[in-house]
């Protein structure tokens, strides 16, 4: 996984601090990683900003409840399965995301059964990415039951 390649486009700005210091210290250890925050302003406003701000070549990856739940290996293999490709892991806001939005994804994914605040999936999505770069890389990092 090579964190250049990847882009994370969230509707909303992180508002808590400590949520924010944790964003901090995951961009740190992700160098090259982007993360674009667009204004929140209902699913379909929401749909057209996140649409607008894909780029060519880019995979779009939705969060989403109905998505594929990984483990943290596999995550990391899926991760490198996608090659060379650039993915765009895109968070909606407080509705969601748009199901037109989400039918277009090359990737659905899911953080988790339950449903968490944006800010709380950013965070928790950036550290699954440093966990899946420490796994290729056989870092220190991801211990088994971690």
């Amino acid at each position: 996984m090579n964190p250049a390649r990847i882009r994370i486009i969230a509707v909303g700005k992180v508002r808590k601090g400590w949520v924010g210091e944790g964003v901090e210290t995951y961009r740190k250890r992700l160098p090259g990683l982007e993360i674009v925050e667009l204004r929140d302003g209902g699913m379909a406003r929401e749909a057209e900003a996140i649409s607008a701000e894909l780029r060519g070549g880019e995979q779009l990856v939705a969060l989403c409840e109905e998505g594929q739940s990984y483990d943290s290996l596999a995550f990391a293999k899926a991760l490198e399965g996608s090659g060379s490709e650039r993915l765009a892991f895109v968070i909606g806001g407080a509705d969601g995301l748009d199901p037109a939005l989400k039918g277009r994804a090359h990737w659905r994914l899911s953080l988790s059964p339950m449903t968490f605040p944006h800010e709380l999936a950013r965070l928790l999505l950036l550290e699954q990415l440093y966990r899946a770069s420490s796994i290729q890389q056989g870092g220190p990092y991801h211990r088994a039951g971690a």
